[in-house]
This record gives structure tokens, C-alpha cells and sequence, in this order.
């Protein structure tokens, strides 16, 4: 994340979210990320595919640069015997978010960035045209899963700088088999998240803005200051090694909060409803409403001290153990709820706050701005072995692995074919993996790549229904407890989703396949230069003794960043996402 840090934990954690936070149940992460477990392997040592007939007896060491992956190193536990059971790889991921940003520029100058690369569409674009990645035309297109999503890789490869003949060189993250403007989901990516018995225990109050949340927050710490083993909880606890991801500016934790408005930041400018621009140091904006927001929730003491010095690990840790009050991504209830809590009633989920419109972005048809590439130095044995590889993971059985489980252990599936969550709890309590699929702690083993070729949303072949477990007909009626029943009751709709278009607080980004240039020399270094300041001056102010403290920093930081440029970055950018704004607007208008 940093952002899209969704994490492999994470967006794991979105599958298993996707369980919990809805109404019905419960992503990621993504955007997730909404990622997943796996199942065991489906025919070892034989991929489907590119590698039909072929026979891989020699064990290989793939490198993948990939800056999706929150963890560096050579994958392990059961998604490593998943590999090597199904492909006879072992994967060594080098992951820009544990090793700094500077890797990319030091593999690139090396002119070897990794055997298989995950890379932001801008950055990919780059590769390509510095030769850094290598055309894969022919083998995708003998590539009998890939090919499954033609219509998406075409649209993406023919957006490259300079591709006008048809050359395939990436293969985009998360494409989904619904549809460029289709929303599926019952449970937006960001949205208030609040434990459902500890509303109740307030008499589920109506919220009317962000007031009103901080203080049925307030009451909820004053009833229970601390978890049940007695450590000290808060409604808020945040952490900053995600900050700067996505393209956005901004701490993470202030970035998609502002989404709870309608508005989407990119890079230094801020999509309003209403498709224009406002600087994202326009105190009439989200950013500063958010900033304050969590200022007022440190000075009425609900923010974990430890937030802005604490790393993505110890927050999960909070999450899991009951010290967090309030989440905002769908797939962090991942972390806390299970069918068990959802049938005590103790499970988060979606409350809404009465002047917000949330902004969704659709199915990720066309992908969600990553993309998969093979680096053009490898040779021609492991190029044999990687677009094998690709292929697989675009399969039924590899995304069930990826987005399900483990047969057997996540899931079973019925005489009836219909599937059926097991061990929903195997990721926020790290359970014992059985030897039989490759032993150690679930969380440990799971996959650290942490992005997908196909999302969770799309429908599985084999039953019909979205590889999502949330949505899986079993997984509705194992879930449908006097909670939901509750919720529904009291917010007059089955799904968050359905509340929030009932009551016209839903505002749906259609998705569509758009490269944007990377920046030039001088955008990149006042980007740097005031991404830096605005960080840095956000943690301050949320920490900020008073109202007058909180502003007086505000118009500091604005000072600096101006004196750096940052007006110049905003116009370059308005520029730069109109293209971005026609495209969705047009997808809009084609789809009525």
C-alpha cells in the first residue's frame, strides 16, 4: 500500500474481511486489495496452460520486484509448497516498501529490475520504453487463462506510449470477468466501521456528521477503556509507513478517509463530486476536514499514542486483540471478525454518518493500475517457467488458492458443489497450517505477493459465484445472525452497498484503462519535496494541542510547500488527471 500496501496480509485479510465487514458480511484492498488464502495445490509439478504437456523437474529461483509485496525475501509456509508443488519455483520477492524506494532507481540503473516485475501502470510504461521489460505477445496469447481476459490486456497494452502495433508487454492486476462500470460489492472500500455491540450498547444512536461519531466514540472508550485481557484500547490507531502510496499525497490514514465525502485525491489535487479540482491544501476540502478530524479525536483522547511511531505490523496486532474501536477499510474487519463474533453480535460493521456520499471505484475490469511484466533479461529456461507461472495464476485454481484457501482447510467444498468457509479465523489467529500442505503458521505462509491477476469480485467458473467468500451462497446463510438481522432492521437494507444508493450517499468512479505519464525531472523533485512537508506537518497537527495550533501549522505547511512549488505541481496535475476524468466521464455517459 503503502496504500496498496494491501498487503498480503491485508488483502488476504480482505478475503477474510470480506466475511466480515458487510452487512451481509464482509475486502480489500484493496483494494486491497481483497486477497486470499489458497487451497492446496491443484495438479503438482503440471501448471495449467502455456505449460500443458511440459515437465518441470529442475527447481527455479524467480525474482520478483514487486511493489505490491510488504514482505522481502523468499516466500515460505504453504504458498511456497503451493508454487512448488504446481510450478517448482521458489519465489524471492524484493519488496520497495520494506527496502525503501531507492531499489527501484538502483535495479533500474542496473538495468535488471527483477525477473517478474509489479509495477504502477506510469512506472511500467517507463520500462517498457527504456527496455526494461520484455514483449510477451506470443506466449500470452497461447496462454489459454490469460487469454480469458483479452479484451482488458489488449485495451491496457494499446494505452502504452508508443504501442501502436498490438505488442502485449503487461498484464494488469485484479481484472474482473463484470464489467467497466458494474459495482458489486456490498461493502465499499472505506466507510465508518464500528463494533456492532458496543453501538447497541449505546442504543445505536443516529450520527449526523463527524461530531457525532467522535463522541459515540467517546462513549465507547469510556465504557470500555481497555480490551478484555486489559490492555488499553482506542477508537483510533493509526500508523505511517503506508503514507505517500497510491499516487497520493498525504499520510494514508487521512487519503482514504477523505473518500468518505465523495472526493478522490491524485497526487496533489483533489477530485470533487462534481469532477473538478481544488488543491489538496484547500481548507474547504477533505484533507484538512480529515486532518482536523483526527486532531479533535487526539485532543478528546481517542487516538493510540503510539499512532505515527508504530508500523502496519503492531497496528494488526491491535486490530486482532480488540484495541481499535473504529476501521475504515472493508478488509481490516479481517483482523477481527469471524462467523463467532458475528454471531455474538460483537463484529464490525458499517454505521452510517448522515452528510457523507462515499466514493467507490467500480469493478476493476480493466485492473487496478498495477501491472504484472517479465523483466527482459531473464533467460530462456526461467521465461519458460515465468510465463507458466502467469498463466497459472490467471486460472480457477489458482485464484480459489489465492482468493479461498486451502481446500480442506479454508473451505470444503459439498456434494452439492457449493463451497463452504472453514477456519474463517485462520489468518487473524495465525492457525497451525497441517504438514499436508506445507505446516507453519497461516498468516506466515501466506501470499506474500500479495497482488492478483484476477479479483476476488469475479465469478468462479466452477460454482457460479464470485471467488469472494462473502458472497458465496453458504457463507450468506452461515452468516445471516440476529446481528445482521439487526442491522438490517435498523438501516432498512440488506447491504451497506444498498443503503448507501437507497439514500443517494453512493458515488460510484467508473473504472477504465488509462497510462499516465510519469513525471518529469522538475514535477518529481517539488512532488518529493512537498509530499515530504504535507506528511510531515500532518502527523504534527494531528497531534496538535488546540484548534489555533492545528491552523497555524495548517497555514505554515501551505507556506512552505508553495515556496517549493507545489501550484506548479498542482496545475501539472489537473492537466494530468483530466484525461482521466474525460475517460470516466465518457465510460459514464456510454453505459446509459
Amino acid at each position: 500500500m503503502k496504500l496498496k500496501k494491501l498487503v498480503s496480509t491485508l488483502l488476504l485479510v480482505a478475503m477474510v474481511a470480506t466475511v466480515l465487514t458487510g452487512c451481509i458480511p464482509a475486502t480489500t484492498g484493496g483494494n486491497d486489495p481483497v486477497a486470499t488464502p489458497t487451497t492446496a495445490a491443484a495438479d503438482p509439478g503440471q501448471p495449467s496452460g502455456t505449460t500443458e504437456g511440459s515437465s518441470f523437474d529442475k527447481l527455479l529461483t524467480i525474482e520478483m520486484y514487486n511493489v505490491a509485496a510488504n514482505y522481502q525475501g523468499v516466500q515460505s509456509g504453504w504458498f511456497a509448497k503451493v508454487l512448488k508443488d504446481n510450478l517448482n519455483i521458489e519465489l524471492n520477492i524484493i519488496a520497495p516498501q520494506v527496502a525503501g524506494d531507492a531499489i527501484y532507481q538502483a535495479r533500474a540503473s542496473a538495468g535488471n529490475l527483477g525477473d517478474i516485475v509489479i509495477l504502477e501502470r506510469s512506472d511500467f510504461d517507463d520500462c517498457v520504453k527504456t527496455g526494461l521489460v520484455r514483449e510477451i505477445t506470443n506466449e500470452v496469447k497461447n496462454a489459454s487463462n490469460l487469454m480469458t481476459y483479452k479484451p482488458q490486456i489488449d485495451v491496457f497494452n494499446k494505452s502504452l506510449s508508443g504501442n501502436s502495433g498490438g505488442k502485449i508487454y503487461g498484464i494488469p492486476c485484479q481484472m474482473t470477468n463484470t464489467g467497466p462500470t458494474a459495482y458489486s460489492q456490498d461493502v465499499v472500500y472505506s466507510s465508518p466501521l464500528l463494533r456492532w455491540d458496543l453501538y447497541s450498547e449505546l442504543g445505536r444512536p443516529e450520527i449526523a456528521d463527524l461530531d457525532g461519531l467522535l463522541d459515540v466514540l467517546a462513549q465507547m472508550k469510556e465504557k470500555h477503556p481497555t480490551n478484555e485481557d486489559g490492555d488499553p484500547a482506542y477508537p483510533f490507531s493509526l500508523w505511517a509507513d503506508w503514507d505517500g502510496g497510491d499516487g497520493m499525497m498525504g499520510i494514508a490514514n487521512v487519503v482514504q478517509l477523505t473518500t468518505w465525502y465523495g472526493e478522490k485525491i491524485k497526487g496533489s489535487v483533489i477530485v470533487k463530486p462534481d469532477d473538478s479540482f481544488t488543491p489538496l491544501t484547500d481548507k474547504n476540502a477533505t484533507y484538512y476536514k480529515i486532518s482536523n478530524f483526527l486532531n479533535k479525536a487526539y485532543l478528546m483522547g481517542l487516538v493510540d499514542p503510539d499512532s505515527g511511531t508504530q508500523n502496519w505490523d503492531s497496528a494488526c496486532a491491535k486490530m486482532s486483540s480488540g484495541q481499535v474501536y473504529l476501521m475504515w477499510y472493508s478488509w481490516q474487519v479481517g483482523f477481527w471478525n469471524s462467523q463467532e463474533r458475528l454471531k455474538n453480535g460483537n463484529a464490525f460493521i458499517f454505521v452510517p454518518v448522515k452528510d457523507q456520499l462515499y466514493y467507490a471505484d467500480s469493478d476493476t475490469f480493466y485492473g487496478s493500475g498495477r501491472v504484472f511484466g517479465v523483466g527482459s533479461g531473464v533467460d530462456a529456461e526461467k521465461y519458460e517457467r515465468i510465463m507458466a507461472m502467469l498463466d497459472w495464476y490467471a486460472s480457477p485454481e489458482s485464484i480459489e488458492i489465492q482468493h479461498n484457501g486451502l481446500k480442506g482447510f479454508n473451505f470444503e467444498v459439498g456434494a452439492d458443489g457449493r463451497y463452504t468457509v472453514k477456519n474463517d479465523n485462520a489468518l487473524m489467529d495465525n492457525l497451525p497450517v497441517p504438514e499436508e500442505f506445507g505446516g507453519g503458521g497461516y498468516q506466515d505462509g501466506n501470499n506474500a505477493i500479495n497482488q492478483w491477476i484476477v479479483d476476488a469480485i469475479s465469478t468462479n467458473p466452477k460454482t457460479g459465484e464470485p471467488y469472494s467468500t462473502q458472497y458465496w451462497s453458504t457463507y450468506k446463510e452461515q452468516t445471516m445472525t440476529q446481528m445482521k438481522r439487526e442491522w438490517a432492521e435498523k438501516f432498512g437494507a440488506a447491504e451497506p452497498v444498498l443503503y448507501m444508493k437507497n439514500n443517494n450517499a453512493l458515488l460510484v468512479s467508473p473504472n477504465v484503462s488509462i497510462t499516465l505519464p510519469s513525471d518529469p525531472s522538475d514535477i518529481a523533485l517539488i512532488r518529493n519535496q512537498c509530499g515530504a512537508i504535507l506528511e510531515d506537518y500532518t502527523w504534527k497537527m494531528i497531534f496538535a494541542k488546540d484548534q489555533a495550533n492545528f491552523d497555524a501549522m495548517w497555514t505554515e505547511m501551505s507556506s512552505q510547500m508553495d515556496g517549493l512549488g507545489f501550484q506548479q505541481l498542482v496545475e501539472y496535475d489537473k492537466q494530468k488527471h483530466q484525461v482521466e476524468i474525460d475517460a470516466k466521464k465518457e465510460a459514464k455517459a456510454s453505459a446509459k
